[in-house]
């Protein structure tokens, strides 16, 4: 009979050992490796950082950043702001001086829009008057948007009393008309600032924002993340300021920048009316309001003022229709 391939006890030698083990590690090493003998790439950190989800706020912003509405919006919106706050670096003259041998003459050197009624110079009239809608527009949707929240939040949270009790209230606000209720309100109002007319706004604007709060809050507890909170034991504070609130406010801040534009435009009409500001504060709806008499003999006084009034709201109502879009998921 032949040789026996190895020993006769059974035992394997070491260098047989050995080399059964390299052999095994080897084929082990080739059935790993991929075709064309190269070794698995493994994914670069970036690649992996960019396939993370975005939230809201960033998945909105990179919308807004590509919308041509929000730019254009915010571009006139940045411009009325940089005019509100240094209007003498546009216009150089005193929106006050006036000159009656210059009553409703056209445009001349240095006076590209005319002059209105009493001899005052359109354009610088019109460059200081942004500051009025700016200032009353900013103040008002912010005590809106404070006030109106803060009161329907509770009320959707709270619930019971509370809720039907504010309910009642906001439909008591809603049937007064805004436009009658600032002539009965502000008539008896003797101060020339704009602080009556913010506060009017206030009064008579809050309930709007505080029905859409109420609404954003009901339904944002019924989301899944609110009741894992409320099982843990987390207070009604924390469920209500870290939960609930942060994405419940977005259908707020749409709201409100909507509205800013027409908070402008109902200073604009109360002025107008003249229960609003009086001269001799400068104020667009001021301005219209003294050159309507006039307007087949000088329209240029009637056209800037009411042009930059109309260019002014419709920025800010732009600008809120393209927040809307950038936030509203069912939109997308």
């Amino acid at each position: 009979m032949p040789d026996q391939p190895f020993p006769s006890d059974g035992t394997i030698s070491g260098g047989a050992t050995a080399g059964a083990m390299h052999l095994a590690a080897s084929e082990a090493e080739a059935l790993e490796r991929p075709l064309g003998g190269r070794a698995p790439v493994e994914p670069e950190p970036a690649a992996v950082s960019a396939e993370r989800p975005r939230s809201l706020w960033s998945d909105a912003w990179r919308d807004l950043r590509r919308n041509p509405v929000f730019i254009v919006s915010g571009l006139i919106i940045v411009f009325l702001v940089f005019v509100s706050l240094w209007p003498s670096a546009i216009a150089s003259g005193s929106p006050l001086k006036c000159d009656l041998a210059k009553s409703q003459q056209g445009s001349a050197p240095g006076h590209p829009f005319g002059y209105d009624g009493q001899g005052c110079d359109v354009y610088t009239r019109t460059v200081y008057g942004a500051r009025t809608s700016v200032v009353v527009g900013v103040c008002a949707t912010l005590g809106v948007a404070v006030l109106g929240s803060v009161l329907g939040a509770l009320a959707g949270f709270l619930g019971g009393l509370w809720d039907s009790f504010l309910s009642r209230i906001t439909d008591i606000f809603f049937a007064i008309p805004v436009v009658l209720g600032g002539l009965v309100l502000l008539s008896v109002v003797t101060s020339n600032s704009v602080w009556p007319v913010i506060g009017f706004i206030v009064l008579l604007g809050w309930p709007q924002l505080s029905r859409i709060a109420r609404g954003a809050v009901i339904t944002a507890q019924q989301n899944d993340y609110v009741q894992a909170a409320r099982a843990l034991g987390a207070s009604n504070s924390r469920v209500l300021l870290r939960h609930i609130a942060p994405n419940a406010v977005a259908p707020v801040i749409v709201v409100a920048t909507i509205a800013l534009g027409s908070y402008i435009a109902l200073e604009a009409t109360l002025s107008y009316l003249g229960v609003g500001l009086k001269p001799p504060s400068v104020s667009w709806g001021i301005d219209i309001s003294a050159a309507s008499p006039y307007i087949r003999n000088a329209p240029h006084a009637l056209l800037w003022p009411s042009g930059a009034l109309a260019i002014t709201v419709l920025a800010f109502i732009m600008l809120g229709d393209a927040v809307r879009d950038a936030l509203d998921p069912k939109l997308r």
